[in-house]
C-alpha cells in the first residue's frame, strides 16, 4: 500500500510512519508534504497513492484549502492535536481523525475504517468533504431587523427561540415569547442559519438548540419535542428528519 504524509511536523510523520509500518509491514510512505503549496503541486504533476494522511494545520495554513484548488480522489485520514467542533463536522466525511500524539489503536481502527470504505468507492467521499469545508467556512447570519409597531429593532441570532410558518408567513419567535414577521421562507433560513445551532423539523417549524427541553418518543417512529410556544402539532419531528435530528443532537 503506497501511503502520502502531509505533515509540518517532522517528528509527528515519522512517530507515524513507525505506527504504520508496525500495523502492516507492506505499507511505504512515498512522499512528505509540510505545506499546501507543495502538496497541491505534487498532485496536479499526477501524484497518487491509496492513502493520504494529511495534519490539518499546516505551515501555510488550513490543509481544506487543498480541496479547494484540486480535485484530489485519494482517501484521508486527517491528524490534529485540536479537538474542536471543525473536527466533528469532518468525521462524517473522511475515513478517519486522529488526535495527536496517534495512538496505535487509533490508527489501526483508522486502517480497518479504510479498507471497508475501499468497498464502496472514495469519490463521493472528497466531494463531500470540499462541501463541508465550504460549510464550515460560510458565513451565517447573526441577527435580524424586524418592525415592530413604528420602530425597527433588532434582534440577536441567540435571542430567538424558533422560527416558524402560518398561512405562508414566516415569523420569528423569541425567547420571551415575542412574535416579528421576517421577510424569509424556512427554505432560504435553512441556508442562511449556523446548522448547528438550528434545525427544521418539520415542514412549519426551525428550532434552536437551546430552545429544546426535552426529546420524547411518539407514535409511529416519530419524536416530540418539550419546548415552549409550540402547539402539540407543531412539536412533532417528521418521520424523515428523525434520523439527521439525531445525529443533530448527537454532535
Amino acid at each position: 500500500m503506497k501511503v502520502i504524509i502531509i505533515e509540518d511536523e517532522k517528528l509527528s510523520a515519522e512517530h507515524l510512519t513507525v505506527l504504520l509500518q508496525k500495523i502492516d509491514p507492506s505499507i511505504t510512505v512515498i512522499k512528505y508534504f509540510d505545506t499546501i503549496k507543495t502538496s497541491v503541486t505534487a498532485f496536479k504533476e499526477g501524484l497518487t497513492a491509496n492513502l493520504i494522511f494529511m495534519d490539518i494545520h499546516l505551515a501555510d495554513g488550513n490543509s481544506f484549502e487543498i480541496f479547494n484548488q484540486i480535485e484530489l480522489e485519494i482517501p484521508v485520514v486527517f491528524t490534529t492535536a485540536f479537538d474542536n467542533y471543525a473536527i466533528q463536522a469532518f468525521k462524517q466525511n473522511s475515513i478517519d481523525y486522529l488526535l495527536k500524539p496517534i495512538a496505535l489503536q487509533e490508527l489501526q481502527f483508522a486502517m480497518e475504517k479504510f479498507k471497508k470504505q475501499q468497498q464502496v468507492g472514495n469519490k463521493d467521499l472528497i466531494s463531500s468533504i470540499s462541501t463541508a469545508y465550504q460549510q464550515m467556512n460560510k458565513e451565517y447570519k447573526t441577527r435580524f431587523l424586524v418592525k415592530s409597531g413604528q420602530t425597527i429593532e433588532t434582534i440577536k441570532i441567540e435571542e430567538i427561540h424558533h422560527f416558524e410558518t402560518r398561512e405562508s408567513l414566516s415569523f420569528l419567535v423569541t425567547h420571551k415569547g415575542s412574535h416579528y414577521s421576517i421577510d424569509y421562507s424556512l427554505d432560504q433560513l435553512e441556508s442562511i442559519l449556523q446548522p448547528k445551532n438550528f434545525f427544521r423539523i418539520n415542514r412549519k417549524i426551525i428550532l434552536n438548540i437551546h430552545s429544546i427541553e426535552k426529546v420524547n418518543t411518539y407514535f409511529n417512529s416519530r419524536l416530540s419535542i418539550a419546548t415552549k410556544f409550540l402547539d402539540n402539532d407543531a412539536r412533532i419531528v417528521s418521520r424523515d428528519r428523525v434520523n439527521d435530528l439525531k445525529k443533530w443532537l448527537d454532535n
